[in-house]
């Protein structure tokens, strides 16, 4: 249920919601109101937790620049692998509780329709859900919110989730990593924060060397670079990002253009 317009038919004071033809309820406000509210939604999770939401009109608040860039590649092994060299483990939030999800499931489907307890029992399946996107969600914003404080310009790959979850094999890990989620935190924060944010195409980041751009086929077993024309050798992702930052930058005009990028 949305009020398209704050303050006609809805209105928050001191932690009591008013809706017209409701009433006043009381709420867990975990932070202040800023800027000039507009709308307001009330929605139900399949939890039974209600939760409202107040859309507010803030201006934009630029951050101090670093002088700082970097390239992200995006993995499975390690969620993010940064042109620093710096990488962040895969947290695997859905692997981690399957077997809870598992467990709930078969209770659930071991009660008979249309009971009590098979209403008690899916309410506890959409728990575990909603535990699993709290913990996703939370570490989304968490590690989008550090990267975007710590550098002016943040070069991603434009990755096709869509196609790349085709592949029965890797389809679950690629969900339960949440990279487009990522982006689009990523997007957004560097926008409200004067940042520079681009995306560019994935192709070949992981075969071109990042120091003399020789091309090398690697399959996805190959986790080392090693590169037969100027002899470097690096980890397979942290050559990917530097690869990453280099046509970021080329992008936005602030290096030369490579010949073989």
């Amino acid at each position: 249920m949305t009020f398209p317009q704050y303050g006609n038919g809805c209105q928050l004071v001191d932690g009591v919601l008013k809706l017209s033809k409701v009433g006043a309820l009381r709420v867990v406000q975990h932070r202040p109101l800023e800027g000039i509210p507009k709308t307001c939604t009330i929605r139900r999770r399949s939890t039974g937790k209600w939760y409202v939401t107040i859309v507010c009109e803030v201006d934009a608040q630029p951050l101090p620049a670093t002088g700082a860039a970097v390239g992200i590649d995006m993995g499975l092994l390690s969620f993010a692998t940064l042109s620093t060299g710096e990488s962040t483990p895969c947290p695997k939030f859905l692997r981690t509780d399957e077997k809870d999800l598992k467990r709930t499931q078969r209770k659930l489907s071991a009660a008979a329709k249309g009971t009590p307890e098979r209403r008690k029992r899916r309410r506890i399946v959409a728990s575990v859900h909603e535990r699993i996107t709290n913990r996703r969600t939370n570490f989304t914003h968490q590690e989008s919110r550090r990267l975007v404080n710590c550098f002016d310009v943040i070069a991603v790959e434009d990755l096709s989730v869509n196609r790349m979850v085709h592949n029965h094999c890797l389809a679950k890990s690629i969900q339960d990593a949440a990279w487009s989620q990522f982006a689009t935190c990523l997007s957004y924060k560097a926008a409200w924060a004067g940042r520079v944010y681009v995306a560019v195409n994935p192709a070949y980041t992981s075969q071109d060397c990042s120091t003399c751009g020789h091309r090398q086929k690697k399959t996805l077993a190959e986790r080392v670079h090693q590169c037969a024309c100027c002899g470097l050798t690096l980890d397979r992702d942290h050559n990917a990002a530097l690869n990453i930052l280099t046509l970021g930058q080329q992008s936005l005009g602030l290096v030369p253009r490579s010949p073989w990028l």
